[in-house]
């Protein structure tokens, strides 16, 4: 129940999900992650409304499928997380509706799923999900993912990618302008697009600084 309490107002409906809400060993989302973008989501439903029940069930059970960065069913992972997050409510009663509005919007706050959210609460999910791949979590994220892959920091010849072709899957640095980057440019929300360029900011100031070391 202490865990449930961090996701206060939805402390009940936490301590149902918490248990669904994660798997496997990945640091970088396990429910330090999940309360993360839970409080993402609460910070930006504030300012544009929404369904905070469904919004907080989505996010609770956005990443309930396991799914490493470099396997072939990447792409499909949020459809299976939504897939389990459906029975999951159905277990708990929930109605039809709100079971596929929360479906919903798992299936589409994945970048790799690349479909588009129709839904408020799914843009803020979306959002939510996001400002935790950038700023200074998402560099620490970034890294954590490359030590899990064996990926090497960068190239020591040619780090910023002048002469050769970009390859995050080799070198972690390669991330930030294969991906990363490119994130604060697709949010769905203005809330979250503000938040978002501060977070952007602090990403490039970090490469910045990590360049100016090596």
């Amino acid at each position: 129940m202490f865990e449930a309490k961090a996701f206060t107002p939805f402390e009940t409906l936490a301590s149902e999900l918490i248990a669904h809400s994660h798997e496997g060993d990945d640091g970088s989302h396990d429910l330090a992650h999940i309360l993360r973008v839970f409080k993402n989501a609460m910070r930006i439903q504030t300012k544009e409304g929404g369904d905070a029940r469904i919004l907080a069930a989505a996010v609770l059970l956005h990443d309930c499928v396991a799914v490493e960065k470099n396997s072939p069913l990447r792409s499909k992972a949020s459809a299976l997380a939504a897939e389990k997050a459906s029975a999951v409510l159905a277990d708990l009663g929930w109605s039809d509706v709100d079971i596929a509005a929360v479906a919903h919007a798992i299936t589409t706050h994945s970048f790799s799923a690349n479909i588009s959210p129709e839904t408020l609460e799914a843009k803020i999910l979306q959002d939510a999900d996001r400002l935790d791949a950038i700023g200074m979590v998402g560099a620490g994220r970034c890294f954590y993912i490359g030590g899990r892959m064996a990926s090497a920091l960068y190239d020591p010849f040619d780090p910023a990618g002048n002469d050769r072709a970009l390859d995050d899957k080799r070198y972690v640095i390669d991330h930030f302008q294969t991906k990363l980057f490119k994130l604060a440019d697709g949010f769905q929300t203005e809330a979250g697009r503000a938040l978002a360029a501060e977070r952007d900011k602090r990403l490039r100031d970090f490469l910045a600084a990590f360049m100016d070391e090596i």
